[in-house]
C-alpha cells in the first residue's frame, strides 16, 4: 500500500475517519456523516476494500463496512489517525 493511494484524497480520508472511529457503519449513515454523494463514498469504500483495510456485509439491502482489524496495518492508521487528531 502507498501513501498516496490511501491519503491521496480527503474525501477518502474523512470515509477512513469515519470507519476506524465507528468500528462498522452501514453506508447511508456513511453518506450522512460524510457530506459526501454516495457514488463517490461507494468508491472510497471500493478503494479501501482493495487495500484489505475495510471489509463489507451485506445484510439484506443493508450493507456494513467494518474496519478491518485483524490487518495490524489498520491498527496502526487507527492510532495514527488519532494521535494526529489529539494534536
Amino acid at each position: 500500500m502507498k501513501l498516496e493511494e490511501l491519503f491521496g484524497s480527503r474525501g477518502r480520508i474523512k470515509i477512513l475517519k469515519l470507519i476506524l472511529e465507528e468500528g462498522e457503519i452501514n453506508i447511508t449513515r456513511l453518506v450522512k456523516l460524510s457530506g459526501l454523494h454516495y457514488n463517490l463514498v461507494m468508491k472510497h469504500v471500493e478503494h479501501l476494500l482493495s487495500l484489505n483495510i475495510v471489509r463489507v456485509k451485506n445484510l439484506g439491502r443493508i450493507r456494513i463496512v467494518e474496519a478491518n482489524f485483524d490487518d495490524p496495518k489498520v491498527v496502526a492508521l487507527r492510532d495514527l489517525i488519532r494521535t494526529i487528531e489529539s494534536l
